[in-house]
């Protein structure tokens, strides 16, 4: 149910399982084995969903490193493969390095998360030395097919670019920098869900290392990260609950598995964004599926399963409650003023449409702006959690949020009125924009710093009641306006502590 401007949301799902779908499909025509198929199909999945670079240029590049990243590791994987003391200690490596990859920004990003994957995938299909030429070529195989979908089948970022992954904040160098306390907390969170893990199962003891890892992917502070490991679980659980249902039942039979499986890939493509719970149903029920094709699936390893999501959160959860720890108050004020500018370019992108730019593309503007308002959500998730006792902050960061969803709101209909053809300039639209820029310029400096205080919007003319851009401009006006109360709030009572 959550807003998909320009249905971006919807195109990345369905290309994603045409391009997964057709990357099976040709390692089936290939003539691999059913191993290889599922590691093709897993490359081209994770090289449509964690390549986020701001250009075309940019994600061609990056796709054509995965490999170049990917095939050593699945070769150190398969050659340690029977040496458990050097196969974990390069594993805990893996993490350490590719959570620390992300300070090179989304390339780094999808870079760290391929070579974590290739990894993981190499413990859960037990591949050995002899299998890397045949799983090799699936994997060059499913990015070409792949990219082939991406870049020359269905390119709608030409038309719509998504926005591009941002790296956290750098937070200075050394251990100030976060990324590099990441890349420790992931390391020991790693560990202990590795060590307790192979504690419960010397088979499957992978998953819990998988679920530590994937709490601390696109989290920055501690309380993210709590809530995401939370969230997790909760997905899982949902997923096994929705795999005994529907998985099991299919006996590992192959078209119906392969439809679950397509089905899965668009849930997880299509909720990503949104919703990390519903993402990891998703994902489960994928799974699921993949072991009854893999002739493994029953009740028990479904209970395995969560019980070893419940040690990788844990231990993701000591590690950054432990080791070197980032609050969350800096890391939202980053988010918050980053979504109060695009705020701005989305009243300047649709100010500049209505003046007769055909470059001006303001829905652009509002998808980003969607993408960073997800973010907004997560950065404040623990504190409008309904667990926090900390309950004035929860007011204010409930109010934030309300505000800028209005926000958002207001500028996905000023997008909508400016792609009117029909529409036109008028004088007063300057005035309004101009007003919304001081507004965000209020906000975003520290009165501290000399910087402006938000004041009382002008009153609306009579006559602009019926001009729907100039409606919409100064409601979002108003919204701005409003946001001073419980952001300064915030300020104060940071200062306070």
């Amino acid at each position: 149910m959550a807003p998909d401007p320009g249905r971006v949301r919807l195109r990345f799902a369905s290309r994603a399982v045409l391009g997964i779908g057709l990357a099976v499909a040709l390692c089936g025509s290939a003539g691999h084995s059913l191993v290889a198929a599922i590691t093709g199909g897993l490359a081209a999945l994770l090289a449509l969903f964690t390549v986020t670079d701001p250009t075309a240029r940019g994600q061609a590049v990056t796709t054509a490193l995965l490999p170049v990243v990917g095939l050593p590791v699945l070769a150190l994987a398969a050659v340690l493969h029977d040496v458990p003391v050097a196969r974990d200690a390069a594993f805990l490596a893996v993490v350490g390095t590719g959570v620390y990859a992300r300070r090179w920004g989304p390339r780094g990003h999808a870079l760290g998360v391929f070579a974590f994957m290739t990894f993981f995938a190499a413990q859960f299909l037990h591949t050995v030395p002899g299998q890397l030429p045949e799983l090799s070529a699936a994997v060059l195989l499913s990015i070409a097919a792949s990219s082939a979908v991406r870049f020359g089948l269905w390119p709608y970022e030409r038309r719509l670019a998504p926005p591009a992954a941002v790296a956290p904040p750098s937070g200075g160098t050394g251990l100030a920098r976060i990324t590099t306390r990441q890349a420790a907390q992931a390391t020991v969170g790693a560990g202990i869900a590795l060590v307790v893990g192979q504690a419960m199962s010397d088979q499957r003891w992978y998953w819990a290392v998988g679920a530590t890892w994937w709490v601390f992917v696109n989290t920055t502070s501690r309380g993210e990260t709590l809530v995401r490991g939370f969230r997790r679980f909760l997905g899982t659980v949902l997923g096994i609950v929705l795999g005994l249902a529907v998985a099991l039942p299919l006996h590992g039979q192959p078209v119906a598995t392969a439809v679950v499986v397509a089905v899965g890939v668009f849930g997880i493509f299509y909720t990503a964004a949104v919703s990390y719970t519903w993402m990891m149903l998703a994902v489960t029920v994928m799974a699921s599926a993949l072991y009854g094709l893999l002739g493994l699936l029953d009740p028990a390893l479904l209970a395995l399963r969560v019980t070893e999501t419940a040690v990788g959160a844990l231990g993701a959860a000591l590690a950054v409650l432990l080791v070197l720890p980032v609050t969350t108050h800096s890391v939202t004020d980053a988010w918050v003023e980053r979504a109060l500018r695009c705020v701005h370019l989305c009243t300047a992108e649709a100010a500049a449409r209505l003046a007769g730019s055909t470059a001006a593309d303001p829905a652009r503007r509002v998808a980003e702006l969607e993408q960073i308002l997800a973010r907004v959500r997560l950065s404040l998730a623990p504190l409008v959690h309904p667990l926090s006792p900390l309950r004035a902050r929860k007011g204010r960061a409930r109010h934030v949020l309300e505000l800028l969803d209005d926000c958002a709101r207001e500028a996905r209909g000023l997008a909508s009125v400016a792609a009117d053809p029909e529409a036109s300039h008028d004088a007063r639209l300057v005035a309004a924009c101009w007003r919304v820029e001081t507004a965000v310029e209020a906000l975003t400096t520290s009165p501290a710093d000399g910087g402006p205080r938000p004041a009382r919007p002008d009153a609306v003319p009579l006559g602009a009641a019926a001009e729907p851009v100039l409606v919409h401009l100064h409601a979002l006006e108003r919204a701005l306006l409003e946001l001073a109360v419980p952001l300064r709030g915030a300020a104060r009572s940071e200062a306070g502590a």
